[in-house]
């Protein structure tokens, strides 16, 4: 029994979808999905009714693409009434999400608590002490501005600063609870910002995470720590904790020839062969 990751699926593109049909049926693994499937409800449905039949458990954690205002069944929903909704859709489906207890895992490598996380980001990322106006214009410097800005709406929140600071603040509340085993934190954005590797667009940094939790790999007792968004899938160590990036990413990203099951990076229990690498 193993449990494998993937994020960063973008089902809106055509030739992802294809390449997904493709994974083998592994019917006794569980499968983390962490996060950017799509922007709606209905990628999220398509990507599970692909990858249930295929996996013995699913479980997901939000992406900021999941997050971007969208019309869900005639209603607009945005920000953490979107979240709110989508937790609803994976409850109705048996997958489990952020906001549900988190498992522990049953199989080999003995029992961890699967930390599902939704932390966002606060701008921290971008050089030391710029707030974020001054972390928006140093991107746009250099032509970059993420599509947040326009369709991530952080209501009822005031900022997606303040909208994060709540998800920190909670999940740490809740991890504090959950010593029992040791942890996988599982998060969409990655947890520290030097794990930042965006060489196509380094000043992407802004919108990558946030500085309050730069230490939780030890605070919380992980393992592992599972991350997506960058699109450059990468092993590291830091203080004997694996750091896991997952993504799939856009067609144009991914290397020619490389079957969906090459994608597919296993979590637990630790790969034999498992070594710092960028890929």
């Amino acid at each position: 029994m193993k449990l494998w990751a993937l994020s960063d699926l973008h089902v809106g593109h055509r030739r992802n979808r294809e390449l997904l049909a493709d994974l083998s049926p592994r019917p006794g693994d569980w499968l983390i999905v962490g996060g950017d499937v799509g922007e709606t409800g209905d990628h999220l449905q398509w990507a599970f009714d692909l990858l249930q039949p295929r996996f013995a458990r699913l479980l997901w954690v939000p992406g900021n693409h999941e997050l971007w205002t969208s019309e869900e069944r005639g209603v607009r929903l945005g920000g953490a009434d979107k979240l709110a909704a989508l937790c609803e859709l994976c409850r109705g489906r048996g997958v489990v999400s952020v906001d549900d207890p988190w498992p522990v895992w049953p199989g080999d490598g003995g029992p961890h608590t699967l930390a599902l996380l939704a932390l966002l980001y606060d701008y921290t990322f971008a050089p030391a002490g710029m707030d974020r106006a001054a972390a928006i214009a140093w991107a746009a410097d250099d032509g970059v501005l993420a599509a947040d800005e326009a369709r991530l709406d952080p209501r009822p929140f005031a900022d997606i600063v303040a909208w994060s600071a709540a998800r920190v603040s909670a999940a740490a509340a809740r991890l504090d609870l959950a010593r029992a085993h040791p942890t996988v934190l599982v998060n969409h954005w990655p947890l520290r910002d030097d794990l930042i590797f965006i060489p196509r667009v380094p000043r992407y940094r802004p919108w990558c995470g946030t500085r309050a939790t730069h230490d939780w790999h030890r605070r919380f007792g992980a393992r592992v720590v599972v991350s997506g968004h960058l699109h450059t899938r990468r092993t590291d160590w830091i203080d004997g904790v694996r750091f896991e990036e997952v993504s799939l990413g856009y067609p144009r990203e991914q290397r020619p020839g490389m079957i969906a099951d090459a994608y597919l990076r296993q979590i637990l229990p630790e790969p034999t062969a498992c070594t710092t690498e960028r890929r």
